[in-house]
């Protein structure tokens, strides 16, 4: 059987468009007049085919006329059932109702106790310095008087860049940056990370945080180092807090000593915690030695002062009886959500 073409005489745009906009009104979804569009507008509609088979300007003229009074009752009839789509959403949705409150980020435990510390620091009047983290042997080491014997400038110890660079061990590198760069008096707080060669366990890792204090005036006694560390423990630990100090030797200060505070869950009557002795071994301290003031130009026959440093993860880990200050480093999300 011969298989006829679509013809404008095959086609009665009549009735084709009378079937076409009974199709829209009954449609009741979009996806209802998506398929309705596709039939009667589509590439393969009986329309779309008869325009392609047009002759004579006037049939032309007709058909297109019905195209476009379909296309623009395709448009009303979508918009309708959109605005219909709004309203049951609207009927539906209790715009009274509390909405879910979006999860909110928490400080890192460590950058809350560095704020706090620096809190404490500018109450006592003192100026927080921010400094370098790669440093210069001389910077690290000898300006701070370590001999060149000390097993702390051994390549097993520390991380070298090259033979005068490294990553410093310790913030005191800001204090001596601090006094090559300006007169007495000074009072200054130096905070941040440190990197040395250390076995990763449950009291150090090769990367730490420290907060070093500097003080240089005239007349500084070691009493005034032990005053200005009651109040910094008192302040951060409560107001019970005792300190005590005992005899060391750090080729930066003379004399030197370590200093320890009473343990904050027992009380200094001791727990497994502290290991039954009631405190805790915090870092250590003393009056500046000369020769560091004569590295940097200070005549130390004028002026004296007193330096102390300790680590801030220890400090957050007793803060918050932490048994293992590698947990601040392995980000898992159900410690650090506790704080």
């Amino acid at each position: 059987m011969e298989k006829r073409s679509v013809t404008v005489a095959a086609v009665d745009a009549e009735a084709l468009e009378r079937e076409a906009q009974g199709a829209i009104a009954a449609a009741s979804t979009r996806a209802a007049l998506d398929d309705a569009r596709v039939r009667y507008l589509g590439r393969k509609s009986e329309l779309k085919q008869a325009l392609r088979a047009v002759r004579d300007r006037e049939t032309g003229m007709a058909l297109n006329a019905v195209r476009e009074r379909l296309e623009s009752a395709f448009d009303t009839r979508e918009a309708e059932l959109e605005r219909a789509e709004l309203r049951r959403l609207d009927e539906s949705l209790d715009v009274t109702l509390p909405g879910t409150r979006p999860q909110r980020g928490r400080l890192h435990p460590l950058t809350q106790i560095i704020r706090e510390i620096e809190d404490i620091f500018l109450g006592l009047g003192y100026e927080v310095v921010d400094s370098r983290e790669v440093e210069t042997v001389w910077h690290n080491f000898d300006a701070l008087n370590q001999p060149l014997t000390h097993p702390t400038r051994s390549h097993r110890d520390t991380f070298y860049v090259d033979d005068q660079t490294l990553l410093r061990t310790h913030t005191s590198t800001g204090q001596i940056r601090v006094m090559e760069s300006r007169k007495p008096p000074i009072y200054i707080a130096t905070l941040g990370r440190t990197y040395r060669r250390d076995t990763p366990s449950p009291r150090s890792t090769p990367n730490f945080h420290q907060v070093e204090a500097l003080a240089v005036d005239r007349n500084i006694t070691l009493a005034d180092l032990k005053g200005t560390l009651l109040h910094f423990f008192r302040a951060l630990f409560g107001g019970d807090r005792e300190v005590r100090m005992r005899t060391s030797f750090f080729p930066f200060t003379e004399p030197s000593v370590e200093f320890d505070v009473t343990c904050f869950l027992c009380g200094g009557k001791g727990c497994v915690f502290c290991k039954h002795t009631g405190w805790f071994e915090m870092g250590g301290a003393g009056v500046v030695d000369p020769a560091v003031f004569e590295n940097v130009g200070y005549d130390p026959d004028e002026w004296s002062g007193f330096a102390w440093g300790l680590g801030i993860d220890r400090i957050a880990a007793q803060r918050h009886g932490i048994p293992d200050i590698r947990m601040f480093w392995e980000n898992d999300l159900r410690v650090l959500r506790q704080f």
